[in-house]
């Protein structure tokens, strides 16, 4: 077989250095990792994560196991601003959020929420710039491989039920604006930082107002003590410390919206003519192994999702797509916003290897071999980019 050439992520002495890795015949830009985590996510386990910055970290690949969950501990962070004081969980039930865009707005606690109801939803999180790494334009950013994602479990009220309780949608609106409560500087105009993310009202039915992150309180790290969840979409679109939620005509003002996260052509400013970087598409890559191995009989593992739909299928192939193997789902099918790891058992002999992997969804969409650039790198699900090289010995 061919020789197949992927680098491994090194680190060069000096804060803020750029280096350039080879990743499967692709050149990338990396910023320098650091080691120390930032106080609000001391708690974490280090040992399985890649600090990009105080707002940006990444877990390992060789973290991601073959478990259907992401531990909390484990799971990456990225924040468009910094996060609020930590005091604002000293009494979560007092939180509050305004509900507009209804028939009867109103503002309601976390207390009052836990009355109107509660489900349980298992979805992937996924950063909009996971994957950033592999595209060849060498897109700035965070230069997230594949560890800007997890599958976790929120726990909630459905959205639908408290726009219900409170008259329906008003008439006209057409987007859900959630906004965050995160602490701006002064001085500056508010619509330069403010998180705030509209999506198509469609999504109403999918979404939650969560406080429960896998079973615990939501940490202030991933939002709490309230997140807005919209299953199916990216992750900047699940806004944190949300304070309001409204039904709107027009999508929010806010740049974040109306320049950021939208997926225009290389070498183009971002503007509301571009597409939003709303819904994820069907994605998978290789967990394991990841290193050299033992000849004979190799469990080949990783994870799948369709994003919007169930994943129906994954192939795994170890001569970088030139021919395919059926794998098999391991675990639950916990719903079509979640994912599926899966294995594929290969006989491999002493040689070596290029492990890739390839889903298709319950509509028939495959993962692409490359995904059509975009200037931010946003959405990378291309199949071959992430692929694994391992030695068999």
């Amino acid at each position: 077989m061919g020789d197949f050439k992927i680098g491994r992520r090194s680190l060069l002495a000096g804060s803020g250095a750029i280096l350039s890795v080879m990743a499967s015949g692709v050149r990338v830009q990396a910023q320098e990792s650091v080691t120390a985590l930032p106080d609000y996510v001391s708690w974490k386990d280090a040992d399985a994560l890649i600090v990009h910055s105080n707002s940006t970290i990444e877990m390992e690949r060789s973290a991601f196991g073959t478990s259907a969950f992401t531990p909390e501990d484990r799971l990456y962070v990225r924040n468009n601003v910094a996060p609020p004081p930590a005091s604002i969980l000293d009494d979560r039930d007092a939180w509050e959020v305004s509900i507009d865009g209804v028939a009867e707005p109103r503002s309601l606690t976390l207390a009052e929420l836990k009355t109107m109801g509660i489900t349980t939803v298992a979805m992937v999180l996924q950063c909009s710039g996971n994957g950033r790494a592999y595209f060849e334009h060498e897109p700035s950013g965070t230069p997230w491989q594949v560890g800007a994602a997890g599958c976790v479990m929120w726990t909630g009220v459905p959205l639908r039920v408290v726009v219900d309780a409170l008259g329906g949608v008003a008439e006209g609106m057409e987007y859900v604006t959630g906004t965050g409560g995160e602490t701006l500087p002064e001085g500056l105009d508010p619509l330069t930082l403010l998180v705030e993310r509209s999506v198509p009202l469609d999504a109403l039915d999918d979404i939650l107002l969560a406080w429960e992150l896998n079973g615990e309180p939501i940490s202030l790290a991933h939002g709490g003590p309230l997140r807005m969840v919209v299953p199916g979409f990216t992750g900047v679109n699940s806004v944190k410390y949300v304070t309001k939620v409204a039904m709107t005509a027009e999508q929010s003002p806010a740049l974040i919206q109306q320049t950021r996260y939208r997926l225009q052509p290389v070498g183009e400013e971002g503007g509301p003519d571009h597409p939003s970087v709303w819904q994820m598409s069907v994605k998978s890559w290789i967990t394991g192994p990841l290193d050299a191995t033992q000849a004979g009989r190799v469990q080949v593992t990783g994870v799948a999702f369709g994003g919007t739909t169930n994943v129906a299928s994954v192939e795994v192939s170890a001569d970088d797509g030139q021919t395919w193997s059926t794998a098999e789902f391991i675990g639950p099918d916990l719903g079509k916003f979640a994912w599926r790891p899966f294995v594929a058992q290969m006989d491999l002999q002493p040689g070596m290897y290029r492990l890739v992997s390839r889903a298709t969804d319950a509509d028939g969409n495959q993962q692409p071999e490359q995904t059509e650039p975009n200037d931010p790198g946003y959405n990378h699900n291309g199949w071959r980019a992430p692929g694994i090289e391992i030695e068999v010995a």
